[in-house]
């Protein structure tokens, strides 16, 4: 008896197997030289001559989007971003019956609360909705510094035009680096305080104090546009909204302040690190915003709700609080699939969005004080982001926030665990 085999008893006719037979006629095939490619070998030996060329590009652009939609992602959140700036100045200024920011961030806060809550009950993330108790406080500093900012961020769109409110917001890397420096001890390097005085020097271009850019005629309201990129000055769908030199000052104090408000957010969120998950940190913010503007109209006798006289003030209400929670979206699921340097320094395509916005809807250009103003600013926030992405990290990107993003790679790798 030998193993491996089986004895046949004798008489019995003996079935073809076949698997010897689909063994026999692949020999035949190899010498016909007919060879089949087995199961699971390129697909190219399967394809025709003529879809060569078309299953190679469909294989390219598939690996283009997986390397690139993230990326994508964060360009959306910040069309989204622009379209939310947009509207909020248009609901300010643009109608008869005018929407004071407090009103504005209501609708957008509220949206974001309701939604967001939903998606931590749903998601059961942990610490839902109260965070742990050891950081409470802090994550109340964050949501009444992050109110503090985005109120002075929408009152400034009353008076500055949606390019030179959106640049002035590039500042906050700078003196969000300046607060850690004071208020944590953190490296504050020479590079980073000349960078910050060249975005300063960029503010007052746009700020254009008279004591530096003397008006015209004292008291009349500025020129919001220039002819540096157009033969003629054609008109916007809404009319330009005028500012005389005082306002316009008041408007990029306020902005500015505004910025410190959000980078002294941010250093509470390094603070808090990893210690509580960064959505229950924006749902502090969204909450407190939410309560704070509604408190705020009640008791102060000259706010009140205004109440949507058309359809289309009630679209640009509901387009914000949807603007909101996909700019959030996005901009998470961005940052999750792209490294945090690429997609940071794409934050400052906004900047482009709010130009063509401005020239498209209001029918103006920034002048070119503001213009050059803008470039100092840019400039020295891509000098600043670059000198922070030397340092190399190997921790997995989280959620953030629309506000974190600013911060570049610091704003979450540098998460404390005390």
């Amino acid at each position: 008896m030998s193993y491996g085999t089986v004895n046949e008893p004798e008489g019995s006719v003996k079935k073809p197997d076949p698997s010897s037979r689909s063994s026999r006629a692949g020999d035949e095939n190899v010498e016909n030289g007919n060879v089949t490619p087995l199961v699971g070998e390129h697909e190219e030996r399967h394809v025709s001559p003529e879809d060569k060329p078309r299953q190679t590009v469909w294989r390219r652009l598939r690996e283009f989007y997986q390397r690139n939609i993230g990326l994508f992602f964060v360009f959306l959140a910040q069309v989204f971003a622009s379209l939310m700036v947009m509207t909020t100045r248009l609901l300010e200024t643009g109608f008869e019956k005018k929407f004071h920011a407090l009103q504005i961030i209501f609708v957008r806060m509220l949206a974001t609360t309701i939604l967001g809550s939903l998606y931590m009950w749903y998601k059961k993330v942990p610490d839902f909705p109260f965070g742990r108790r050891d950081i409470r406080g802090l994550l109340v500093l964050r949501g009444l510094a992050g109110f503090t900012g985005l109120f002075c961020s929408y009152y400034s769109l009353s008076y500055l035009n949606i390019a030179d409110a959106t640049v002035i917001t590039f500042l906050v890397p700078t003196m969000t680096a300046f607060i850690c420096f004071i208020a944590l001890r953190e490296p504050f390097t020479v590079k980073e305080a000349i960078a910050g005085l060249i975005a300063f020097a960029g503010v007052l271009f746009i700020a254009r104090p008279t004591f530096l850019f003397p008006p015209h005629e004292e008291g009349q309201p500025e020129d919001e546009g220039t002819r540096l990129f157009m033969a003629d000055q054609p008109k916007g769908i809404v009319p330009s909204v005028p500012a005389t030199p005082a306002q316009r000052s008041l408007a990029v104090l306020l902005a500015v302040i505004g910025t410190f408000a959000a980078a002294s957010a941010y250093s509470a969120i390094r603070v808090i690190g990893k210690r509580a998950h960064s959505l229950v940190s924006v749902n502090y913010f969204a909450v407190i915003a939410t309560v704070g503007s509604f408190i705020i109209i009640l008791v102060v006798p000259e706010l009140h709700f205004a109440t949507p006289e058309n359809a289309v003030q009630w679209s640009l209400l509901v387009a914000i609080g949807v603007a909101g929670f996909l700019l959030q979206f996005l901009l998470t699921e961005g940052l999750k699939r792209e490294k945090a340097g690429r997609a940071t320094n794409l934050i400052y395509t906004q900047m482009v969005f709010a130009l063509i916005l401005e020239r498209v809807v209001w029918g103006t250009t920034p002048p070119v004080e503001s213009l050059f103003g803008s470039a100092l600013i840019i400039g020295s926030a891509i000098w600043v982001s670059l000198q922070k992405s030397k340092t190399p990290t190997t921790q997995p990107a989280v959620t953030v926030d629309e506000e974190q993003s600013l911060l570049g790679t610091d704003a979450h790798t540098d998460g404390r665990d005390d």
